[in-house]
């Protein structure tokens, strides 16, 4: 063979032997790198959010996914429930184990501290306080800061919004990391790996399969025993009239199914509340509720979001546009699981199915009733419930105002928290008026305002969240 000569070579080959080189480049030098280049700076915002945090990132938080996959994929408990399906349905064990290690994977987030800290938080932020006016209220100013650092925080919480996932874990972001339950509608490309990353778990609401529900009741438990901070909405679901839902006791039931008052790390429950001048789905909601409603196509839907989303835009540009109002969450006095059982005499490790599910439903209306007590009190709800009262009649906007006023007046007189500003109380109030009127829900001819009864409906969705209050007599 001469050395010297020239042979040539198939284009596919040169093509695949460059293909071959730049994945050796990539595997062995450009992926270490990149990796080792995130987890400096993972390490170095865990180093400063460590130290001004209430409630620190646990260890179970930090630990590598696949780690905890295999844990739970191998839990004594998920192995009983495997072996029990294959023989009830006479499958092989290893289709079964195959079918929980796709629930595992499914369930297991990815907690990232840079993404949750420094993506995750500013995003959030920016985005709440770009369309609302945020606050936050607290019964008592320090009821956070008195938690035991050590013990379990569940955040539960009423469900008004897909917001509430956002506005809570920015308003929170100062004090701990949230783990939240996470529908399917999050399971899309892209969204599932940030949903993940920012520590939040997956969850088929109304899956009838024992199998997953097992391995579901394992994480959680496994989360909880290892003092996750996290937050769970006891109504399972958007709710749907804007009126507190009864609640659905499956997380709740599996994070005290084993709890030891004596022995297991403290849980404590932070009721928290929930509301919005404006929510983007009140009207989809409603749809929801009528029985022999045409179902929108998705070609529908994001025709009409792209267009909701361009109008605000146009304003925008055009200076014109107002934010939707206020968002307020405010927080309650913590309830300790210990101090329950204490109460109760019970400890849920010793009780049968039947007893358990019983204090587990006292548990639950407990802080639901807690929860109610904190709903924040906002000019939309309060003016709704006004022209709810004053449907039948026209009515002037100083009129509407004043029994506004006059009912936040009752209300605090019963010791609710209202956080709106005295001094723009009345401007508040007014400008929420105007909002219901340009979005043609109520009709407007100078001062005085008519409410159609087509808007009746959307108008209580509105004055649902104070329908547990008492307020001032027309």
């Amino acid at each position: 063979m001469d050395l010297t000569q020239a042979y040539p070579i198939p284009l596919w080959l040169l093509l695949l032997m460059v293909a071959a080189t730049l994945w050796a480049l990539l595997t062995r030098l450009l992926i270490p790198s990149v990796r080792w280049f995130l987890r400096r700076r993972v390490n170095r915002v865990l180093d400063e959010i460590s130290k001004v945090l209430d409630i620190g990132i646990r260890p179970f938080q930090l630990t590598k996914r696949q780690v905890l996959i295999d844990r739970l994929v191998y839990d004594t408990k998920v192995i009983e429930a495997v072996n029990q399906h294959a023989a009830e349905h006479n499958m092989p064990r290893d289709v079964v184990q195959a079918k929980v290690l796709e629930y595992a994977r499914e369930i297991v987030p990815a907690f990232n501290a840079y993404i949750y800290f420094r993506v995750g938080y500013w995003a959030a932020k920016g985005f709440a306080r770009l369309l609302y006016r945020v606050r936050v209220g607290f019964i008592e100013d320090d009821c956070l800061k008195a938690i035991d650092p050590e013990a379990t925080v569940v955040f539960v919480m009423n469900h008004r919004s897909n917001m509430d996932y956002v506005l809570v874990s920015f308003l929170v972001a100062e004090r701990t990391a949230l783990s939240y339950a996470v529908g399917e509608w999050a399971r899309v490309w892209l969204l599932q790996s940030l949903v993940r990353s920012m520590g939040a778990f997956f969850v088929r609401r109304n899956s009838g399969s024992a199998l997953y529900r097992r391995v579901l009741e394992r994480y959680i438990a496994m989360a909880t025993q290892e003092g996750v901070c996290q937050a769970v909405f006891p109504e399972g679901g958007l709710s749907r009239d804007g009126a507190l839902r009864e609640p659905r006791l499956g997380i709740l039931d599996y994070m005290m199914r084993n709890y030891d008052p004596e022995h297991d790390r403290e849980i404590v429950f932070v009721p928290v509340g929930l509301n919005y001048d404006r929510t983007f789905e009140d009207r989809t909601l409603l749809r929801a509720m009528e029985e022999n409603a045409e179902r929108r196509s998705k070609i529908f839907v994001v025709k009409t979001t792209l267009r909701f989303i361009g109008h605000n835009l146009s304003l925008m540009l055009r200076s014109r546009w107002n934010r939707l109002g206020f968002a307020q969450v405010n927080f309650g006095y913590p309830v300790s699981a210990r101090a329950f059982c204490a109460e109760n005499a019970i400890n849920f490790r010793h009780l049968s199915t039947d007893e358990r599910f019983t204090y587990v439903q006292r548990l639950a209306e407990n802080l639901m009733s807690a929860i109610a007590e904190v709903i924040p009190v906002l000019p939309t709800a309060v003016i709704a419930q006004v022209l709810i009262q004053h449907s039948d009649t026209p009515m002037p906007g100083t009129g509407i105002v004043h029994q506004a006023m006059e009912n936040i007046a009752a209300l605090e007189q019963q010791g609710v928290l209202v956080t709106l500003p005295r001094l723009t109380r009345a401007h508040n109030l007014k400008t929420a008026l105007d909002m219901l009127a340009l979005r043609h829900i109520i009709e407007q001819e100078d001062d005085t305002y008519t409410v159609p009864k087509e808007s009746l409906l959307i108008l209580h969705y509105y004055a649902n969240t104070l329908a547990h209050r008492k307020t001032a007599s027309p």
